[in-house]
């Protein structure tokens, strides 16, 4: 079933864990719909009346199969969240109950809380144990996340804080950039920011291949060098090393 396919996805992803719900309700309300479950969680629908006719029947049929699907949409929401917030919200008998209880809690977002996620992003480092791709595309989630709260930042914000979160060994690099006129958004710099990871990369790459070959080369000619003076045997006896000259006449 789709459903269950795209659970096992969520576990993958980024879950709500109470300061990321507006990136995490566009994800869900995607899912939901690429699953055809969206509409079960825009309303409840009531239970039908009792009767024997071939439209209560059907009408019967309808709700068990709205039970069935709000149900397996109660789960998907369930199964994207922290292990924490399980709990506190799987108690909600329908989908539709359940994402309204999410969005009164960690929907609204406060000053202190949009504070809270502007200096997060704006002091953001880049830490040892990342890769830079990941770092990146760590900050293109948070700027999502600020937009999605309601706070859109420049280009230029954007770009000055990409800049400020690169290591210290990079700043020249970061004055280049500083003022760069080609350096203008997010994806400019971030594409920059790449190629100079590519170039140090391909840096290390030569320089431990010339390390090598300079070794080799040393080892090469203290070997050339100690045959030009000796040779294997004694040429009289054939035991032990001696010097090639031509021996000295005796006075």
């Amino acid at each position: 079933m789709a459903s269950k396919n795209i659970i096992v996805n969520l576990n993958k992803e980024k879950k709500l864990d109470g300061n990321n719900y507006n990136i995490w309700r566009r994800k869900i309300v995607f899912l939901l719909h690429d699953d055809g479950l969206q509409e079960i969680t825009e309303h409840v629908m009531p239970r039908p009346e009792e009767g024997s006719t071939a439209q209560h029947r059907r009408n019967l049929e309808a709700c068990q199969e709205w039970i069935k699907n709000d149900r397996n949409a109660r789960h998907m929401i369930l199964s994207s969240m922290h292990n924490n917030l399980i709990g506190e919200f799987e108690n909600h008998r329908f989908a539709h109950d359940m994402l309204e209880a999410v969005r009164q809690k960690f929907g609204d977002t406060s000053v202190a809380k949009l504070r809270a996620l502007t200096m997060k992003f704006d002091t953001r480092q880049k830490k040892p144990n990342v890769t830079m791709k990941k770092h990146l595309r760590t900050m293109s989630l948070m700027i999502r996340e600020l937009e999605a709260a309601g706070h859109h930042l420049t280009d230029e914000q954007q770009v000055q804080a990409v800049i400020r979160s690169l290591p210290n060994s990079w700043d020249h690099m970061k004055q280049n950039m500083t003022h760069n006129d080609n350096v203008l958004t997010f994806e400019d710099i971030s594409r920059r920011v790449e190629l100079e990871v590519e170039r140090l990369e391909a840096a290390k790459t030569d320089s431990s291949f010339f390390a090598v070959e300079s070794v080799s080369h040393k080892t090469n000619g203290s070997k050339r060098k100690r045959c030009k003076g000796f040779s294997a045997k004694n040429p009289r006896d054939g035991s032990g090393p001696t010097t090639t000259d031509a021996p000295k006449r005796k006075k």
